[in-house]
């Protein structure tokens, strides 16, 4: 949408903090912006036109560019803490040229950024009732009464306090009453939940980001005022905060990798699994001193046809290079997670990190002759060092 701006003599106090000494083309570090303008990533002159507007009406205003949008954003100023961030949003949406101001996450590491006082930045008068033309991304926000989370806006903070990272990620929306998903939406967004249309009202919010702990915090989307006498829940002017403190995995921790498939009697991996293969590769490289093992695992217990990848160590797909031969559902299961070990080594990860047990069908999570039998067939992760 487009907002008609107009300059303002009045200065706000908050946002009158220095600026981050940043360059033109720089890419905005991890933390959490007071946007007012969005721009494509042709369009940087009109996001550095709007900002020099702002510095010469009083503001100290500043633009960069997020790849992960592919926008260039201007901001009023930057923030390492969530709640401060929000608590300047709100005191920017107090004036009425900001009043559609929201607070851009960039996720990644936190790190102490060099603070410096800028310059005024030389810029050509403006006509007191001159307009200028800013793209913004978000919708005025109204509170109504009573509060429901069908008509306020919700923040869900995916955050690592031991890391002090801001973590990209989705969380899964869950209906608390007849434990069925509604819906999976991006973390570190502001957004109407959906409504799980039950009695209650109870929904259940889980953030599971690969590499962390599984997060639940339980929400109630027609009474929610109440639950802000919890630790992890905020209410922030009209926006309720629901933070989520995701902890890396620790040693002891075991998880299933849920988006790893192999071919039928095969221990060769699905083109789909790359995504989570690369995970678990960030995952060791971030964290050096992770031990892994693998562990594999069959839906029975049986002999068959086992294929391998060949001397061209193709992982992803049956070709003429493959190796075919026979064995137990125990060593199909170790060949599996093998082949998990030979792509992580082959991508630099060194192989006395990662160890590999075949389990066959011994350890099934369903009868092999239900209608879940497929989530037998799996390889899971157990973190032995930390």
């Amino acid at each position: 949408m487009k907002l008609a701006f107009s300059p303002v003599l009045l200065v706000l106090f908050l946002l009158m903090s220095p600026a981050f000494a940043q360059s033109d083309n720089d890419e905005l570090p991890p933390g959490y912006y007071v946007v007012v303008g969005a721009y494509a990533d042709t369009k940087e002159d009109i996001a550095i036109n709007y900002e020099k507007k702002l510095n010469a009406d009083g503001y100290q205003a500043s633009h960069g560019f997020n790849s992960s949008r592919n926008l260039y954003f201007v901001y009023l100023k930057y923030y390492t803490d969530l709640k401060e961030s929000i608590r300047g949003m709100l005191e920017a949406r107090k004036k009425s040229v900001f009043q559609d101001s929201w607070v851009r996450v960039v996720p990644g590491d936190i790190k102490t950024l060099e603070v410096v006082k800028t310059e005024p930045v030389p810029t050509k008068p403006v006509k007191a009732d001159e307009p200028i033309d800013v793209e913004v991304e978000e919708e005025k926000i109204i509170q109504y009464d009573p509060i429901t989370l069908g008509n306020t806006e919700v923040f869900l903070s995916l955050f690592s306090l031991d890391k002090n990272r801001i973590i990209d990620g989705e969380v899964e929306i869950i209906d608390g009453e007849r434990s069925k998903t509604v819906k999976s939406v991006n973390g570190n967004e502001y957004l109407i939940l959906p409504d799980p249309k039950s009695s209650s009202g109870k929904i259940i919010l889980v953030a599971k980001v690969f590499g962390y702990r599984k997060v639940e915090e339980e929400f109630n989307y027609n009474r929610p005022l109440p639950d802000t006498t919890k630790s992890y829940v905020d209410l922030m002017g009209t926006t309720f905060v629901v933070h989520f403190n995701m902890v890396r995995y620790k040693r002891g921790d075991k998880t299933a990798l849920d988006n790893i498939y192999f071919y039928n009697d095969a221990a060769l991996l699905l083109p789909e699994s790359k995504e989570e293969l690369n995970g678990i590769l960030q995952l060791m490289n971030e964290d050096v001193n992770y031990r892994i093992m693998l562990h594999g695992h069959t839906n029975g217990n049986y002999r068959g046809k086992i294929i391998t990848a060949g001397p061209g160590k193709n992982y992803f797909a049956i070709t003429q290079d493959s190796k075919s031969g026979s064995g137990s559902s125990q060593k199909l299961s170790e060949a599996r997670a093998q082949v998990i070990k030979d792509y992580l080594v082959d991508n630099g990860i060194d192989a006395s990190r990662i160890e590999v047990k075949g389990w066959g069908g011994k350890q099934p999570l369903h009868d092999k002759m239900s209608v879940n039998a497929k989530k037998n067939v799996r390889v899971e992760m157990e973190i032995l060092q930390d």
